[in-house]
């Protein structure tokens, strides 16, 4: 969701109700915690630099143990320091931190409850999600839909923080690291926040090449089929550097 209400630093809530935080109840950020949470601002400040949110819409989360490190609702992500770290544990209560955290925490919580990622990556990037107002699923325009599990579904639109695009999210995610949120954006999630991210500006530039091809009057793109799609998906479990 495009949290841009200002700076709420420990005011609302994430749905705009008063919101009291106990600093005293709230721990100081362990070393491994601490890192975690630098490289998530960094990886929230180039979804901004390159173009994929807009201020501070879309935002980042990574586990760290059982805590999940997020960022905070409505804050720029330039303005945020070390000391700004915010975090929450599996249920969402809030453990670090005083900053509210992101409204959209219901997604981010389902996707680690239900997988084994340990990084997600929220984004409103404009190609994705235009054709998530298009599209079921992403045509098969490109191969690197293998990367993400297979062809990329678009969840049914729901409100943004709610329980119900949580769950919309969910299915669409099944046996898949990313999906579209129909008139939303883009979640991808991975072993760690580079991976994450990367499968974001994946997803961004096929919706991008699909809009492109099928842009050109009188002609269709042509597209993968799901066999082919299946054996470069076994062609990627052995790509890259061994050892």
């Amino acid at each position: 969701m495009a949290e841009q209400r200002g700076d709420e630093r420990g005011t609302r809530d994430a749905h705009g109700g008063a919101r009291g935080v106990e600093e005293s109840r709230h721990r100081s950020a362990r070393p491994e915690e601490a890192r975690a949470w630098e490289d998530l601002v960094a990886t929230a400040r180039r979804t901004v630099s390159d173009g994929l949110v807009v201020g501070t819409s879309g935002n980042v989360s990574v586990r760290v143990g059982d805590i999940v490190l997020v960022t905070p609702s409505g804050v720029p992500y330039e303005r945020l320091a070390p000391d700004d770290v915010t975090g929450v544990d599996l249920d969402g209560r809030q453990v670090l931190g005083t900053l509210v955290p992101t409204s959209e925490l219901p997604m981010h919580l389902a996707v680690y409850r239900t997988t084994g990622a340990l990084a997600v990556v929220h984004t409103h990037a404009v190609h994705a999600t235009a054709v998530s107002t298009l599209v079921s699923e992403l045509p098969l325009i490109h191969y690197m839909a293998a990367a993400l599990g297979g062809p990329v579904r678009v969840a049914p639109y729901a409100t943004y923080g709610t329980d119900e695009l949580a769950e919309n999210m969910l299915r669409a995610l099944a046996d898949r690291s990313g999906c579209l949120l129909r008139n939303h954006g883009t979640v991808t999630h991975g072993a760690t926040l580079a991976q994450a991210y990367d499968r974001t500006a994946q997803l961004e530039w096929m919706c991008r090449l699909w809009l492109t091809a099928s842009s050109v009057p009188g002609l269709a793109p042509s597209l993968l089929s799901r066999e082919q799609l299946t054996e470069v998906e076994e062609r990627l479990r052995g790509y890259g550097q061994r050892g």
